[in-house]
């Protein structure tokens, strides 16, 4: 743990290996490789820009800038990074494609490699995009293939079965159907989102931009799309955000906005001796139970609506991904209310994806923040200003620990 220059905060970076995973097949690019390993490949590849990898995105400013630097002189000859850039939705459709057709689970369910033609009939395609589709994702290094008497047999590699297969622990399913159906298409109004200032809800689902939830919630259909994103981040993030401090003091907790209780099912194993709640609203808490449930589950979910409705008193509330979603004084509105509810010694848990404070990353948290522009009224912001906004609203004794991964943590003490 070391101070910077606010008095009020401790920053502490969480230093520990990536989640393990099988290792005796290829395992691809995605995801398995550190902060360091990426800056330290071959010079062409030395263009893989990090993130999450220090504290208050300070120190990696010279090492963008050199990276910057060597781009601008290399990429004049031929501009490499560039055109993969361009092309990254093309890339980003073929597994959202391949997940929607159900490739990864028939190459999972499978004993043995499976030719184009066999995934074909499987999957009601023609054999003629199938094999375009797997080569695809082959040059991505997402399937193997091996050629056996002239035919090319196809196979998942770990990652695959691991995150993109709906059996999966660990699966991450239902997150790329919300990205593919939901997402993808707000995307495409992206130049409206930055010419407006205003999500694009009227204009890519025809619903108020006013209420974002009316359109996030549009249907039985789209509810059970973003709960099940929502459900996937956090059986992904969720055990880095819960021990990202000791939070065993803290006897009572609600989760508020808890959708599938996904989040605090990892909070209760962290701390069994304390109560966890998700207090959600009435749909959510209904839909989670009928498909989110789990035996043995000691979570428990209680019906409400924490902007107009009453708060549970607890030791410790939880705001996972819910300021970002809203203007500031929504935000303070809703933190004041905590305040007034929270018991002495108490705090507030806030999980966010933290910018750097020099605006150079991270890059992830810098489209999830042009996510919040085309889909909600919020953003997202660097820890300066959510101590700024807890400080405003009585919090003290702000701590932050950037995790690493997709989101950062942040506790502060009433």
């Amino acid at each position: 743990m070391r101070f910077t220059r606010w008095s009020t905060i401790s920053v502490h970076q969480r230093q520990q290996p990536l989640n393990a995973a099988p290792t005796h097949r290829h395992l691809g690019r995605f995801g398995l490789e550190t902060n360091n390993q990426q800056n330290h490949r071959g010079k062409k590849n030395s263009s893989v820009f990090p993130t999450g990898s220090t504290h208050l995105g300070i120190s990696p400013a010279n090492n963008i800038g050199t990276m910057a630097e060597h781009l601008s002189q290399s990429e004049l000859d031929y501009p490499f990074k560039l055109l993969e850039y361009f092309n990254g939705f093309r890339v980003s459709k073929v597994i959202f494609s391949a997940c929607e057709l159900g490739v990864f689970d028939l190459l999972l369910r499978s004993q043995e490699p499976l030719s184009a033609q066999h995934v074909a009939r499987e999957l009601s395609t023609s054999v003629d995009g199938m094999e375009r589709l797997l080569a695809a994702l082959v040059g991505i290094e997402i399937l193997e293939v091996e050629t056996t008497d002239g035919t090319a047999l196809y196979s998942s590699t770990d990652v695959a079965n691991l995150y993109l297969a709906k059996g999966s622990g660990k699966s991450l399913h239902d997150m790329i159907i919300y990205q593919s159906q939901t997402i993808y298409p707000l995307w495409n109004n992206m130049v409206d989102a930055v010419r407006e200032g205003k999500n694009q809800n009227e204009k890519t689902f025809g619903l108020p931009p006013e209420d974002i939830f009316q359109a996030i919630y549009r249907s039985e259909e789209e509810r059970l799309k973003f709960m099940g994103l929502m459900n996937s981040s956090w059986v992904l993030d969720g055990h880095d955000i819960v021990t990202a401090f000791n939070l065993s003091c803290f006897q009572e907790i609600v989760d508020l906005g808890g959708c599938t209780g996904a989040l605090a099912r990892e909070m209760a194993k962290a701390y069994p001796s304390s109560s966890v709640t998700v207090l959600d609203l009435p749909q959510i808490v209904e839909t989670a139970q009928k498909h989110f449930s789990q035996e043995n589950d000691t979570v428990l979910f209680q019906s409400g609506d924490f902007f107009s409705g009453e708060i549970p008193p607890a030791d410790l509330y939880v705001l996972a991904r819910i300021l970002h979603d809203w203007p500031e004084e929504k935000g303070l509105t809703l933190l004041r209310k905590i305040y007034d509810t929270c018991k002495p010694g108490g705090g507030v848990l806030l999980v966010e994806a933290m910018l750097f404070e020099n605006r150079r990353g991270p890059v992830m948290a810098q489209i999830f923040s042009l996510n919040m522009l085309v889909q909600t009224s919020g953003r997202e912001r660097p820890p300066s200003e959510y101590i700024r906004i807890l400080n405003q609203t009585g919090f003290h004794n702000v701590q932050v620990c950037r995790t690493g991964k997709s989101y950062d943590a942040i506790l502060a003490i009433r």
